[in-house]
């Protein structure tokens, strides 16, 4: 049974009628290319790839971003439509194929709307311009009277609707980039606000088309066994007994990837069947003898204790502010402590699948990607074709959280669719997923700090170890400067003297993006560092905190101690590092949670600037009837500059604590002799109804300030505010996650 065929027969047998106007899951007809598709209608106006006005009056608007839960195609669609003057009701919206016309796809780094807000709206401010111009050519009358609203053209009271004016504004020239003026906020009246879900229903019934949902004529399914170890490869395999799996049809063996990995298939061996049980079945059923490789000696124990070692010497300087040696040297009082915490899968709850389909030189391609072109480009290298032969369409995706920016299952399918002569839909399973994953980096990290004979903090060092992305894609042994923005050098102190170091540290697993990427480790150090101050000071942590973080100001590169800094791709002039917001969302959440009046509760805080964005965190914990911790309640306060679509912004921060508290308690893969020891949600735990808080109280600030990210700012700030938590509850230091190490849950 298909999985919409079950969800949309449950809700029938909930609400206790039929779901007759929902599709009902057959096979789908080839899907078009967008280019192909527009030429079908009429020409209208197409003054650029996201907006289309054709004569009737319909308004079609490209998604060019993958949705994966947080609202993209509810968010981008409305911005423009608000730009040009449309009713969301006359809009469409097409999800765009992977395409470089479009400019980046890749729907990570919190970056669909902070890094393309002024561009989206100039894409629809041009349709309007000249919709209004075209109008103004007809009435005889200057543009800058008119004005476009409620899908038309306004002349005072007479009015053209955008379908009267399609065909000739598409006869005019294109304003040139930069030309046209964007709406005054004021008169943008859909957006800024709660936006409804425009894929709610389909989500909820079924309906909707995820990867596995593709169905293609004669398309068989591929279940893959792969190298234990990364690095691994096939001595011998013996396919007779899944052969005979009812089912199953062919056994392939894989190409064997080279380093550096990349986005390669992994290797190992496929077996394509005509169902998913029997594909499954089948690769259980193989005798693989396997060489594991220069990695079969990887044990994740022994390698903290190596990190460990390496962050007690000195590193490689990453900031340098003041003299911290001799500021540590002459200290009244020494804090020192040492976090560790391990490589996290993402384990989104589908697992990744891509369809592919080769026919006469060409592939086309339908998956749950984060990154449509770079799936497009890897799909192209494997076959040894080029891109121009690619097609790559997008599905929704259940869940992501960067592993589906990744594209080695999309290289998988579409070699298996090459030499199986058929269509294949690759489909990994829950074991898949976490043996096979790009995990988030393990990271151990060493802070010292100085305290005066008043107990004023005069010095903070910082040494971090940890193998970084850039090892997936060349040969490095340490963070670069876009790895070290994320928590380290871009961390804003009032302290005199602030010194942050590096420490070699090789990769024994394939490394990728996972959601707020090295924030994760790096802010839940700090944040528990900060509080393990205040304990030193006597301080209250609230107040602690305000005071490393200093008064609200501009903080520049030379108080960093850095000479540049990478800034998530923005600049420095228009996303400064400023402690004025970070105190905000400090003090705004505090209030939230009633922190000066905390009658016995035990509170924990903590705050993170990432992805432009600034949040603060406060959790609630005690102890359950089994003596366990638990988080009771959380508060949370963001400031993401300018917010377009609120409901997603508020959804995204509650599934970040959620997120956040799975690998406090629960995250962590490990592995020995080079094999990842987790398989499946009963050795790789996450948090459940029962352990989730009470409530989760989320506030976006308002600001009218440029956009920041949303969809990871949220997770850093969430495990050091437990720890801390639990500091306050129980007096034990958490200094190694998860949390179930410490026995506490």
């Amino acid at each position: 049974m298909l999985r919409r065929e079950f969800v949309g027969g449950l809700l029938v047998a909930v609400a206790g009628r039929a779901l007759a106007d929902e599709p009902t899951g057959a096979s789908p007809k080839k899907p078009k290319l967008r280019d192909e598709a527009l030429k079908e209608r009429s020409e209208g106006l197409r003054p650029n790839v996201f907006v289309h006005v054709s004569s009737d009056g319909k308004v079609t608007l490209v998604n060019h971003r993958s949705e994966m839960g947080q609202g993209v195609r509810s968010t981008i669609p409305a911005l423009l439509a608000d730009e040009l003057g449309a009713n969301l009701d006359r809009v469409e919206i097409e999800q765009a194929d992977g395409d470089k016309k479009y400019g980046d796809q890749n729907t990570d780094g919190s970056n669909s709307i902070r890094g393309e807000y002024d561009d989206l709206r100039a894409a629809a401010a041009t349709a309007r311009e000249m919709l209004i111009a075209a109008a103004a050519k007809r009435w005889h009358v200057s543009a800058g009277s008119l004005t476009a609203h409620d899908h038309a053209v306004w002349n005072g009271s007479r009015s053209l609707g955008f379908g009267e004016l399609a065909n000739a504004a598409g006869k005019l020239p294109v304003p040139k980039p930069g030309s046209v003026k964007l709406r005054p906020r004021a008169e943008m009246k859909h957006v800024f606000r709660d936006l409804p879900l425009v894929d709610a229903r389909p989500i909820a019934t079924g309906a909707a088309q995820f990867g596995a949902d593709v169905r293609l004529d004669g398309m068989l399914i591929a279940v893959i066994a792969r190298p234990p170890v990364v690095g691994g490869k096939v001595v011998r395999v013996d396919d007779g007994k899944a052969l005979a799996v009812p089912g199953v049809k062919q056994v392939i063996r894989m190409p064997e990837p080279k380093p550096p990995w990349k986005f390669q298939p992994w290797g190992g061996v496929a077996v394509l069947a005509t169902n998913t049980w029997a594909a499954m079945r089948g690769c259980q059923a193989l005798h693989v003898e396997w060489d594991h490789g220069p990695n079969a000696a990887y044990d994740s124990q022994e390698y903290a204790a190596q990190l460990s070692r390496a962050v007690h010497q000195p590193g490689h300087a990453a900031r340098n502010a003041g003299d911290v040696e001799t500021a540590l040297a002459h200290a009244a009082k020494t804090v020192e402590a040492e976090y560790h915490v391990p490589h996290l899968a993402h384990v989104s709850m589908e697992p990744p699948a891509a369809i592919a389909r080769f026919e006469d030189g060409k592939c086309e391609i339908w998956a749950a990607t984060q990154n449509p072109q770079d799936a497009r480009k890897q799909a192209a290298e494997t076959l040894g074709i080029d891109e121009s032969q690619v097609a790559s369409h997008v599905t929704f995706l259940g869940g992501a959280f960067g592993r589906k920016s990744k594209a080695d299952f999309v290289a998988e399918a579409a070699y298996l669719a090459r030499e199986a002569r058929a269509p294949v839909r690759v489909q990994w399973t829950r074991e898949d997923d976490l043996r096979h994953d790009y995990y988030n980096t393990v990271n151990t990290q060493l802070l010292t700090a100085a305290l005066d004979a008043s107990g004023k903090v005069t010095a903070w060092r910082q040494r971090t170890a940890f193998p970084p992305i850039g090892t997936t894609f060349s040969d490095v042994k340490g963070p670069g400067a876009g790895d070290l923005q994320q928590g380290v050098t871009d961390l804003p102190l009032a302290i005199p003297n602030v010194r942050a170091e590096t420490c070699d540290a090789a990769a024994h697993v394939r490394i990728g993006w996972l959601r707020s990427v090295y924030n994760i480790f790096h802010g839940f150090s700090a944040g528990s560092f900060m509080d393990e101050i205040a304990h030193a000071r006597g301080k209250d942590p609230r107040e602690n905190l305000l005071e490393l973080f200093g008064p609200a100001r501009i903080v520049s590169l030379q108080e960093l101690g850095v000479e540049k800094l990478r800034n998530y791709g923005a600049t420095l002039d228009k996303h400064p590092i400023d402690t004025g917001r970070l105190r905000g969302v400090i003090e705004r959440v505090t209030e939230m949670a009633r922190w000066s009046d905390r009658g016995g509760r035990a509170l924990g805080l903590a705050a993170h600037r990432s992805f432009l964005t600034y949040v603060a965190v406060v959790v609630s914990v005690k102890k359950d009837r089994l003596g366990k911790i638990a988080v009771d309640e959380a508060w949370l306060a963001a400031d993401a500059g300018t917010v377009v679509n609120t409901e997603r912004a508020r959804s995204q921060m509650e599934g970040a604590v959620i997120f956040g508290m799975s690998h406090a308690f629960f995250g962590g893969a490990t592995m020995k002799a080079g094999v990842t020891e987790q398989s499946n949600f009963d050795t790789y735990r996450l948090v459940r109804i029962p352990q989730a808080p009470r409530a989760v109280h989320v506030e976006i600030l308002e600001s009218d300030g440029p956009p920041g990210g949303i969809g990871e700012p949220g997770v850093p700030p969430v495990a050091p505010a437990i720890a801390n938590a639990i500091f306050a509850l129980t007096g034990q230091r958490i200094r190694t996650l998860p949390l179930m190490l410490a026995g506490v849950v």
